[in-house]
């Protein structure tokens, strides 16, 4: 297979990984070709590419499965494209069932989105499909499957699309990093699993020992009383993530932590990293121990440059940063899992073979009362601590002055201080919401559960500044509330209380119009919330300089407000991008016309 120095697969190179000569080839490492580049600058691209999917045997971490490669690999092959020029991108499928890909964050005609059912057909097997794509931005992207649990399975890898006018800071390497989450099992077996029990792969829940030092700390009253409520809603405060390192293999660019990613650098340079979450359902928080980090891209969109020693990267968004590592030492790349059951892990050297150490784990996040949206501000006093269900919840009963004293006494606070507070109007939710928070909060300035207590600078939301201002200089013309709803225990997700087969109809936008889309979280989870064919301006009170982004993170009891503008006819995908909750349910359709 050639390449060119930093592992672009030229038009005549790509190819499916060939197998049955013997048994050793028959298991082949499927780490992708740029994982292996000196980071050096980019050579020209080819216009016209051929990507193969196929099923394989494959070997992670040196243990042997199968996974859906896109031309033999796990990530899919780097596409690098040029900001003005028309690529086309023939897909040929070799799986036994329909596939397809999304180009993740890509403006693109209609038609070259690549969601079934809802923009065209999909690639049935055997077929090949044509995108013919306008490339018209730049930045840091990714693609996937929007067919099944494909994506899951190895269906991914990244984009690079290189400015007309160079970007507005310098550095001397480029290396993609992207993150993701693989399992052994088969995924469809992975979503019988948790529908059947949402908490089946947590292996951190509260015991007796927890119990007991709750007690100590807290006094039996208020423990017994925090432990009933949670009960009561049947949640559990360690459920941060549902799948989890219980059969999760986290990965840097295809490699498990003892593979060891390497980026090499000379000591002075400035290496540009491209961080890409493309995990099915994983929560990263990245940092470079020794390094600080200068964050100057977001979503592919340049940013007013932000310095800082951790990020949280949420599933489907991107991250550039830019890092000047000194001297003859390695550095660790460490991206430890949000619930804290695993870590992906790489390293930045003068010299192959070398590597720094891995910092010490962190415990799990616990998530309190004030978490869940009960107050104004996040917490709630007035014994309001939750609505009453249609899954037959009861509302919960208002505590004595003592009881809520013992309580506050051993709850988790925000991290940060909380925006304006949105109490909940009349509730209409179906079915499908087990639990609706009394009161939402704009956290743009919250880093996230977990983060933000030791001393550590945080990307938050509210760091985000576009470095140019936002074209559309309208005010919105109206707003579309939506709420982002669920039954953990039937593992259920939607909005506003229905499942995508539930509705009726598209969410409508009026072509040409400017209006502002409300995002409110009613659940206990995070939610990446990604709209297809347009950008979100989110709102995070930089004036006129709201950053766009293509995928926003919405937290727990959070409201979060962004700016749309209706330009792109046709339907277009709207869901949550945690793969199984998109799955089972929190998937709708925008039609803009």
């Amino acid at each position: 297979m050639t390449t060119d120095k930093l592992g672009f697969l030229n038009r005549r190179g790509f190819m499916s990984g060939a197998v049955g000569l013997g048994s050793a080839a028959l298991f082949q490492s499927v780490v992708p070709s740029y994982a292996y580049t000196n980071g050096a600058p980019a050579q020209t691209a080819p216009r016209v590419y051929d990507l193969t999917v196929a099923k394989k045997r494959v070997k992670v971490g040196g243990r042997r499965g199968r996974g859906v490669t896109v031309n033999g690999g796990i990530p899919g092959p780097l596409l690098r494209f040029k900001e003005g020029e028309d690529v086309t991108i023939n897909v040929r499928n070799t799986l036994g069932e329909d596939t397809s890909i999304h180009w993740h964050g890509l403006i693109l005609p209609n038609a070259m989105d690549g969601v079934p059912k809802v923009t065209f057909q999909g690639i049935k097997p055997g077929q090949t499909f044509t995108y013919r794509i306008p490339i018209r931005q730049s930045g840091t992207y990714w693609y996937h499957s929007h067919s099944g649990l494909q994506e899951q399975s190895g269906h991914y890898g990244p984009i690079i699309i290189d400015p007309i006018r160079p970007d507005p800071f310098k550095y001397q390497r480029d290396y993609v990093v992207m993150l993701s989450d693989w399992t052994f099992e088969n995924p469809y077996s992975v979503l019988r699993k948790i529908k059947t029990m949402g908490s089946y792969y947590n292996f951190q829940k509260q015991t007796v020992v927890d119990f007991m030092q709750s007690v100590g700390k807290n006094g039996a009253k208020a423990t017994f009383a925090d432990r009933t409520r949670w009960g009561a809603m049947r949640m559990d405060p360690t459920d941060i993530a549902d799948v989890t390192g219980a059969t999760y293999h986290y990965l840097m660019n295809g490699m498990t932590g003892g593979e060891n990613w390497t980026g090499l650098f000379r000591s002075g340079e400035k290496i540009r990293l491209r961080f890409i979450n493309g995990a099915a359902m994983t929560y990263f928080d990245v940092r470079i121990p020794g390094l600080k980090m200068t964050v100057v891209a977001a979503d592919g969109q340049n940013v007013k440059p932000v310095r800082v020693d951790e990020f949280r990267i949420g599933v489907a968004e991107t991250f550039d940063v830019i890092v000047e590592p000194d001297g003859n030492k390695p550095y660790t790349i460490f991206a430890e899992t949000m619930d804290r059951s695993g870590f992906a892990r790489g390293t930045l050297a003068p010299q192959m073979g070398m590597q720094a150490g891995i910092p010490a784990r962190r415990t799990r996040p616990v998530r309190g009362m004030a978490d869940m949206g009960m107050m104004p501000g996040g917490m709630s006093m007035d014994g309001g601590m939750a609505k009453e269900s249609s899954t037959g919840m009861k509302d919960m009963k208002s505590m004595s002055s003592d009881g809520m004293a013992g309580m506050t006494k051993g709850m988790e606070m925000p991290t940060k201080p909380q925006g304006k507070s949105f109490k909940h109007g009349p509730d209409k939710h179906l079915p499908g919401s087990a639990m609706v928070s009394m009161y939402a909060t704009d956290q743009t300035a919250n880093p996230g559960i977990g983060l933000g207590n030791d001393g550590r600078r945080v990307l938050t939301y509210k760091d985000l500044r576009s470095l140019v201002p936002y074209e559309d200089k309208r005010k919105p013309a109206r707003e579309i509330e939506l709420h982002l709803t669920g039954v953990m225990e039937r593992y259920m997700w939607s909005f506003d209380g229905k499942k995508f087969s539930e509705v009726k109809g598209p969410i409508q936008f009026r072509y040409g119009e400017r209006l502002r889309l409300i995002l409110r979280n009613d659940t206990m989870m995070e939610h990446p919330i990604h709209l297809h064919g347009m950008w979100m301006e989110l709102e995070n009170g930089q004036g006129k300089y709201l950053p766009r982004k293509h995928t926003i993170n919405v937290k727990p009891a959070e409201r979060v407000s962004v700016r749309v503008t209706a330009d792109a006819p046709g339907n277009w995908a709207f869901h949550c991008h945690l793969l199984y909750h998109m799955e089972m349910g929190m998937f709708r359709v925008v039609t803009v016309a």
